[in-house]
């Protein structure tokens, strides 16, 4: 899946290893590491972000500020949102993971975000993964970004939980199999008629920790779960 939405968003045949340039479909930062991508993308010279890609500021980290510093901070992502139209979520809106699965990502998309756990959406089927903050900038600014292309690690689901079992322990479980290190810049491909028995609240647990894995990314396929879920959230 991941090759899969790699080479439609860079136009060539992406295949483990090789280096691409991507699309970017939405870019995200939250406001402990969203400040620093802000002054970034300003200091490379952009004004606004690229037309074609998604930009969302979420104020969820550091919310209600517990700082000076932090409300500072909070004014210049309002300041930046004001002066390019991208969308904020103000304190109290909610935590821009859950956020970003519930009204922004959709299967294929391919999503960047200033926070290790942007992997998330990858419970909907996209390619969602964490970068730093000054990638984030350019990714903003220009509208897409190089990736190299993650070698994929097929995870099989069967069967149902037991009583008292989650998708925490899932993921704990696997974790604990291939060790912390054990996915390393690797796409986690969950497949298996298993995945029929998991709710997207499941899988975005699952998704969500790939990158205590080392994950690059982790991500379950698009199904009539996942339709319904997309139909819910309007």
């Amino acid at each position: 899946l991941s090759e899969k939405i790699l080479s439609s968003k860079s136009g060539v045949d992406a295949v483990a290893g090789q280096i691409v340039i991507a699309r970017v479909d939405i870019a995200f930062l939250q406001d402990t590491t969203g400040p620093l991508t802000v002054r970034q993308f300003r200091a490379a010279g952009f004004k606004r972000p690229a037309s074609s890609v998604k930009t969302a500021l979420f104020l969820d980290h550091a919310a209600p500020s517990p700082s000076f510093q932090l409300s500072n901070d909070h004014l210049l992502l309002r300041d930046f949102a004001g002066e390019t139209g991208a969308l904020l979520s103000e304190v109290g809106e909610g935590v821009c993971h859950q956020r970003v699965a519930e009204s922004l990502a959709k299967p294929g998309d391919l999503i960047v975000g200033s926070d290790s756990h942007t992997v998330t959406a990858g419970a909907l089927g996209a390619f969602a993964c964490g970068m730093g903050s000054t990638d984030i900038a350019v990714a903003m600014g220009l509208g897409e970004t190089w990736f190299r292309v993650p070698e994929s690690i097929r995870v099989v689901l069967t069967g149902r939980f037991e009583t008292g079992v989650t998708a925490k322990d899932l993921i704990l479980y696997l974790i604990g199999k291939i060790g912390a290190d054990g996915a390393t810049y690797k796409a986690l491909e969950f497949c298996g008629d298993g995945v029929a028995a998991l709710s997207i609240s499941d899988r975005l647990t699952v998704a969500n920790m790939a990158v205590e894995a080392g994950a690059k990314n982790g991500i379950f396929p698009a199904d009539e779960i996942t339709r319904r879920y997309l139909i819910a959230q309007g």
